[in-house]
């Protein structure tokens, strides 16, 4: 009857595209093997910048900076989640998008610069993040803990560039279950307090350097290289195969609404729901880790001397709880910054293809961006210290990175009918202030001394 031929083309989209195209019918992928790009772009949520961040707030402040974890996680997954959208509905990274409509040649050039520097900036703290890790499990100088790093985050974009998205999530995720054990363990062995937690989940600082760490744990959550590498991930996942954007497959008429789903033949709302666990998981995970890094820090390290840094920290680690929970720790160190680097050479890559319309081979981008995280281990500077920084510079690049992709989300023009709900755009609005005004804030008591 016409009625169960149109019910059963309601249910199977697919389905129905590829007998018209006169192929067998096509089942939908399953839910779970539409995730992972999330889970990768979420590595950069769990990169050292983040761990020296949330171990010095722990260990100078115990639980007072908890409430910072919990915003900063919460903003992220709608960040990340209009990253992705972007990316699946048009096919384009949130880079491609502005590199197209940012007309003038010279405000993109200094859009790429800012969103170059955060870029650096990124690699800078998960290049020594990993060096860090090497001179502490093995004793390897810096610098040459500095060029293993960078030399294993190579090998990862060759496999990503070579074999495609799916081996590569599964080698980061791999790295992401390593990083979730190393740095978990150690609060079930000592447990936090839980009126401490509890107490810490109240809004508010104690002097200027809390506020100077705020930003920094807000800049290594919300990253900025995240958003961009997001919709990339999303567009390299889920774009059309071996046709040219917007062209459907022979036989099959294109949804002149959704050229982009017309092509791969997976209904782009089914990739949204795929979509929306996927970011829920990946801020699950890095919202959790970063919770007991902070509060691995607050409940053995407050008051400890030498926990400002991460040598440091390891070592009274292995005094406090043992040699086998310090180790666990290294070793998350270790993937955190082997992966994170891996994500964040493929998103300044990304940034410099979108923006500029320019290709650089891997190597060469690998080195440029390497150079300055060797020169600063060469030169003796303090790793942790140098990594919290890092973070601060990335919440400046924040709103560079939120505002347009708000914007663009919002514009039926770019989604069509996928456009933000209005209050899906109040959100990224609230959002992009509070970032902006605690970023203001910072620079206020840096200038005034305070």
């Amino acid at each position: 009857m016409p009625k169960s031929a149109d019910a059963a083309t309601t249910r199977s989209p697919t389905r129905a595209a590829a007998t018209a195209a006169g192929g067998p019918p096509a089942s939908l992928p399953r839910l779970a093997w539409l995730i992972g790009p999330a889970l990768v772009a979420g590595v950069a949520y769990l990169d050292p910048g983040n761990v020296a961040s949330n171990m010095t707030a722990g260990a100078q402040y115990g639980y007072l900076l908890v409430w910072v974890v919990v915003l900063g996680n919460t903003m992220a997954w709608l960040i990340q989640y209009l990253s992705a959208k972007l990316g699946v509905v048009t096919g384009k990274s949130l880079p491609e998008v502005l590199g197209e409509r940012i007309g003038n040649r010279w405000g993109r050039r200094a859009y790429w610069l800012q969103a170059e520097l955060v870029a650096m900036a990124t690699d800078l703290a998960e290049v020594i993040g990993g060096a860090v890790a090497l001179n502490l499990l093995f004793g390897i100088p810096l610098v040459w803990g500095g060029l293993i790093t960078g030399g294993v985050s190579l090998v990862l974009l060759v496999i990503q560039s070579r074999r495609g998205a799916r081996p590569f999530e599964f080698v980061i995720i791999g790295l992401l279950v390593i990083i979730t054990i190393g740095f978990s363990v150690g609060v079930f062995v000592a447990p936090p307090d839980a009126a401490g937690v509890i107490g810490g989940l109240v809004p508010r600082f104690a002097d200027a350097n809390s506020v100077l760490l705020a930003a920094s744990i807000l800049g290594a959550t919300i990253m900025p290289h995240a958003i961009y590498a997001h919709s990339a991930l999303s567009r390299d996942r889920f774009s059309p195969q071996a046709r040219p954007f917007g062209e459907p497959p022979a036989g099959v008429a294109a949804d002149a609404g959704d050229p982009v789903e017309a092509g791969r033949r997976i209904p782009t709302r089914r990739l949204l729901i795929a979509t929306r666990w996927d970011v829920s998981i990946a801020m699950a995970i890095a919202g959790t880790v970063n919770l007991c890094i902070l509060l691995l820090a607050a409940a053995n390290l407050s008051g400890v001397a030498g926990t400002n840094s991460l040598e440091g920290a390891y070592a009274a680690l292995q005094v406090s709880l043992g040699p086998l929970v310090a180790t666990l720790f290294a070793v998350g160190l270790l993937a955190s910054g082997l992966a994170s680097t891996s994500v964040g050479a493929y998103a300044g890559a990304e940034i410099m293809r979108g923006l500029l319309h320019v290709r650089v081979p891997l190597i060469a981008r690998r080195l440029v961006t390497l150079i300055p995280a060797l020169v600063i281990l060469a030169l003796g500077f303090d790793p942790t210290v140098s990594l919290v920084l890092s973070q601060v510079v990335l919440s400046f690049g924040i709103p560079f990175a939120l505002i347009p992709l708000v914007s663009v989300t919002a514009r039926r023009s770019v989604l069509g009918r996928y456009a933000n709900h209005w209050g899906t755009t109040a959100a990224g609005v609230a959002a992009s202030v509070f970032l902006i005004t605690l970023n203001g804030l910072l620079l206020w008591l840096v200038f005034t001394g305070a």
